[in-house]
C-alpha cells in the first residue's frame, strides 16, 4: 500500500483553510487575502454549485488548492480535473480511497470513533480528517494518538485562533479552519485573521 504523499506546504503551515460556497468570480479574492496573510493552501468544498469552476480558477494563483466535502466518485475526478490537488472527505469510502490513492491524489476522509480512524488510516489515506473535531475537542486528539501514535489526523470543525494551537499540540498535523477564517465578505478581515493565526501557532 502506497499513500500519497500530503503537499508540505500543508505540513509547514500546519492550517487548511476551507471555504464553502465559492465561485470563479469570488475565488480569487479570498486566495489573494489569504496568500496576503500568508496562508499558501485553500480547500474549496464541491458540495455545491460553483465549487468546481472556483478551483479551476485559481490555477496559477500560488496557493496548493485542494477539494472538501468530495462525497462521490464524480465530484473527486471533476476536482482533480479542474486542479485539485488534495481531496477531503467528512465520511469514509474505501472506493473513493483507492481511486485516489492509486492516482497519487492525497485525500483526506473523515472519521471520529477510535474505529472509524483505523479503518480510514487502513485503507491507505494520507490522513484522517477528524470531524466534526468541536464534538471532542483537542483532549480527542489526545485521546485518539496514544493507542494510534503513527496515524496523521487533521481535526476540523469549531477550530478557531483561540484553539488551534491546542489541537496541534495535542498531537494534530494541521487543523482545518473554516468559517472563522474564510467567511467573511471583507478581504481585509481574512488577511487578518489569517494573521492572527499564524502569530497564535507560533507558541506550538
Amino acid at each position: 500500500m502506497i499513500r500519497a504523499v500530503i503537499p508540505q506546504e500543508i505540513l509547514e503551515q500546519r492550517v487548511i483553510p476551507v471555504a464553502r460556497r465559492l465561485t470563479a468570480e469570488s475565488a480569487p479574492a479570498l486566495a489573494g487575502a489569504l496568500a496576503r496573510g500568508g496562508l499558501t493552501v485553500l480547500e474549496v468544498t464541491v458540495e455545491g454549485e460553483g465549487g468546481i469552476e472556483a478551483i479551476a480558477s485559481l490555477r496559477g494563483s500560488g496557493l496548493v488548492v485542494g477539494a472538501g466535502t468530495v462525497t462521490s466518485m464524480a465530484l473527486a475526478a471533476a476536482s482533480v480535473e479542474a486542479g485539485a490537488k488534495f481531496l477531503v472527505s467528512p465520511h469514509f469510502d474505501p472506493t473513493l480511497v483507492g481511486w485516489a490513492s492509486g492516482r497519487g491524489v492525497p485525500i483526506f476522509p473523515g472519521g471520529l470513533t477510535p474505529t472509524e480512524v483505523a479503518s480510514v488510516w487502513a485503507s491507505g489515506a494520507s490522513a484522517v480528517k477528524v470531524f466534526p473535531a468541536s464534538i471532542g475537542g483537542p483532549e480527542l486528539i489526545k485521546a485518539l494518538k496514544a493507542p494510534f501514535p503513527e496515524i496523521i489526523l487533521i481535526p476540523t470543525g469549531g477550530i478557531t485562533a483561540d484553539n488551534a494551537a491546542e489541537y496541534l499540540s495535542a498531537g494534530s498535523v494541521a487543523v482545518g479552519i473554516g468559517a472563522w477564517l474564510t467567511g467573511s465578505p471583507d478581504p481585509d478581515v481574512v488577511s487578518e485573521r489569517a494573521v492572527l493565526l499564524a502569530k497564535s501557532l507560533q507558541l506550538v
